[in-house]
């Protein structure tokens, strides 16, 4: 019998599992026990479609074209007719990649100038509202749109598959656009972080492919071709976006700055839920069915609506074995398919059951789906591993960089490493180097953030990134907050800065057999990356 990972927890603790069953034409509707929707606030009405997005021909400005999301948007407006070029703060690999395409990319962004002739400026979600090229834009009259309106409106007369939820939009969307591939469906996605599935024109990983005007094979060849996108809740960007399939893979309280409370985060998923249109337009939901609020989210949607989990009452099952990352996925009492995933852990178990869902109802094969998910390799920056440094005459130090930055992230990615890496076995600890970002987050989750580290042995903690948040903000917590509720539970702990201190002392206190996490969404990799590169130690 194949282990169940613990379930004793729902949206607070770790990501909650998830149960499959798989999609026909007939897959079951809605639970019937949602409450009814005289129960919930009232909901805003569903937001009709605009009718065609022209873009060919038009000359099109990026501003922060160098990030995953935008370059991308970049490469699939130029698909489209587009006269695209941008302007980046810096160069990077991504900049360079666009400039062999062809596209112009301007590195001085502080002139506040755009070229001549712009019909349409697109601005990172990152570019403040202040930045000098959205006020030149402003000032000439040309029209300009945020990151997720582009691609909402690039979803127009698609197939759009839109990823949404606190945790796990990025490994599902990456999952799902290579499920896709390679089962020969040609689906273009779009990805707000870098996988090597996805190579861009000089074949280094990226977050874009672009794919088919058509579905190629299958029982849906002939409709629109596939568009999956990772949507992102953050400032309600995700409202923008215009999905023919939707998924909800989680829902807890995070981006309170913008938010306030979780009611108002319950609220925002639900308003993209009604997003999806009808089920006789195809409309189609899958939800978590624990952790993810499904009863408020879903109460009185048209589309089709159905749930997955560990739980055996989901519309969809997966069973995991932590020992071989084996996954199994059920519809009902019918089993559909196995496969071994490549990275540990329930939560990418219930990650590959979502891609594998989502890609039967795009038509795909349970046969290819399983083959492809097997041969799935990650995303950059979640649980990657990055390599060994030797110690001693021991064991190596195994060193892995993840973006895991909410307590849930932690604790699901921390207890999958400790499982799958045991580095007691071979004498060793589990050492994480964790950036916290932004003061507000940190502020707001600061206890929950104390409770997730329960898997590491010593825990180090530089300065918080400081994005967004004001300076007021800035005082009202610190790094050595977060270090005492950590001492308090008897965590070894301590708050060290800069990065370089930080790779010093790990070359102290590293021993051989040691594994090291760095984790964060800021630039804490640099530590995982110093680390690597320094002198091995020859101490015992």
């Amino acid at each position: 019998m194949i282990p169940q990972p613990d379930r004793s927890f729902d949206g607070a603790g770790a990501r909650p599992p998830v149960t499959l069953r798989l999609a026909n034409d007939d897959l079951p509707s809605a639970s019937p026990t949602l409450p009814p929707a005289e129960m919930l606030p009232d909901m805003p009405p569903r937001r009709d479609r605009p009718g065609t997005f022209q873009i060919a021909g038009k000359r099109v400005y990026l501003v922060g074209i160098g990030g995953c999301g935008m370059s991308g948007l970049a490469r699939m407006l130029r698909a489209r007719g587009a006269l695209v070029s941008g302007s980046d703060k810096e160069s990077s690999d991504t900049t360079e990649a666009l400039a062999r395409e062809g596209v112009v990319v301007s590195l001085d962004q502080q002139t506040g100038r755009i070229p001549a002739g712009t019909q349409l400026v697109i601005a990172s979600a990152a570019v403040p509202p202040a930045h000098p090229e959205l006020l030149a834009a402003q000032h000439a009259g040309v029209e300009v749109l945020t990151y997720a309106q582009a691609l909402g409106l690039c979803m127009i007369g698609r197939t759009g598959v839109a990823v949404a939820g606190t945790h796990g939009k990025s490994t599902i969307s990456a999952m799902l656009g290579h499920t896709l591939i390679q089962c020969g469906l040609d689906p273009s996605v779009i990805v707000g972080a870098t996988c090597a599935h996805l190579a861009d024109s000089g074949g280094e990983p990226s977050g874009f492919r672009l794919g088919s005007e058509r579905i190629p094979h299958g029982p849906r060849a002939g409709e629109p071709g596939v568009l999956v996108a990772e949507a992102c809740e953050f400032n309600r960007s995700f409202h923008n976006l215009h999905p023919t399939l939707g998924a909800i893979t989680s829902v807890e309280a995070d981006h309170l700055d913008i938010y306030g409370s979780l009611d108002a985060v319950v609220a925002s998923f639900r308003e993209f839920a009604r997003l999806v249109p009808p089920r006789d337009e195809g409309g189609y939901l899958l939800i978590a069915h624990d952790g993810a609020h499904r009863r408020e989210v879903t109460a009185g949607l048209d589309c089709a609506v159905q749930t997955i989990g560990f739980d055996p009452s989901a519309d969809w099952q997966v069973t995991y074995d932590a020992s071989s990352r084996r996954v199994g996925l059920n519809q009902g009492a019918r089993h559909l398919g196995n496969w071994v995933n490549r990275i540990p852990g329930a939560h990418i178990a219930i990650d590959s059951g979502f891609a594998a869902v989502l890609a039967l109802r795009l038509g795909a094969s349970m046969e290819r789906i399983a083959a492809a998910l097997a041969s799935f390799n990650g995303v950059d920056r979640r649980m990657q591993f990055l390599g060994e440094k030797s110690i001693g005459d021991g064991a190596p130090v195994r060193v892995y960089d993840d973006y895991g930055h909410h307590p849930t992230e932690i604790d699901c990615t921390l207890r999958a490493l400790r499982e799958s890496e045991r580095p007691e076995h071979r004498g060793g600890r589990l050492i994480c180097v964790f950036q916290p970002h932004q003061h507000s987050r940190t502020r707001f989750l600061l206890e929950e953030f104390a409770q997730s580290f329960s898997h590491a042995d010593v825990v180090i903690v530089p300065q918080i990134y400081f994005v967004r948040d004001s300076e007021v903000e800035k005082t009202r917590v610190s790094s050595a907050d977060l270090v005492d509720r950590l001492r308090s539970r008897g965590v070894q702990a301590m708050h060290l800065h800069p990065f370089e201190a930080i790779v010093e002392q790990l070359g102290v206190i590293c021993r051989p057999g040691d594994l090291l996490v760095v984790m964060g969404a800021g630039p804490v990799w640099r530590v995982a990356r110093g680390f690597l590169d320094g002198a091995s130690s020859g101490r015992g």
